[in-house]
């Protein structure tokens, strides 16, 4: 295997990697009708129909950008298209957590995920809409907010669940 497509598929390791152990060494199966990889600027953009799947965890998008830090530590994943996707099964949680936007940007090292542009998130039965939402992963937080840049306002809505 050229080393790099090796060095593309190592940078996936992290964005989708979950706290679980298992989750983080589970094989990663990439499709995508292309690949443009720079080691130098630290990117590598996969196009057209991008589905990538690491145990529970799935990004799916027309294009999926991941970039690295100057330490060479990934730093984000940045999946765009009509409905981008990101789903990660927890294992504390019965249902996974599902987003849906426009633009998805994954904060590897805050787990922290961004959704912006006619963005849904759906966790344990709660939904919610908006222009914007931003989830930490770790304290199961979202926060809401209509304005976009370069578009117009799209208000918030939200379905929450009564506690069982």
């Amino acid at each position: 295997m050229n080393a790099s497509i090796r060095t593309a598929l190592f940078a996936l390791t992290l964005p989708l990697a979950t706290a679980a152990l298992a989750q983080s060494q589970a094989p990663i199966q990439v499709e995508a009708d292309r690949l443009d990889l720079d080691q130098r600027a630290g990117t590598a953009v996969y196009s057209g129909n991008v589905d990538i799947r690491q145990g529970e965890m799935q990004l799916r998008g027309e294009r999926v950008e991941i970039l690295r830090n100057d330490a060479g530590e990934l730093s984000q994943a940045i999946a765009t298209g009509e409905r981008a996707y990101l789903r990660n099964q927890l294992d504390d949680q019965e249902t996974p957590m599902e987003g849906w936007a426009r633009r998805i940007i994954y904060h590897v090292s805050e787990r922290r995920v961004e959704l912006i542009d006619q963005a849904e998130l759906t966790q344990q039965g709660d939904r919610f809409q908006g222009g914007r939402l931003e989830y930490f992963i770790d304290q199961e937080v979202v926060q809401a907010r209509s304005d976009v840049s370069g578009s117009d306002n799209q208000r918030i809505r939200m379905t929450l669940q009564p506690e069982q």
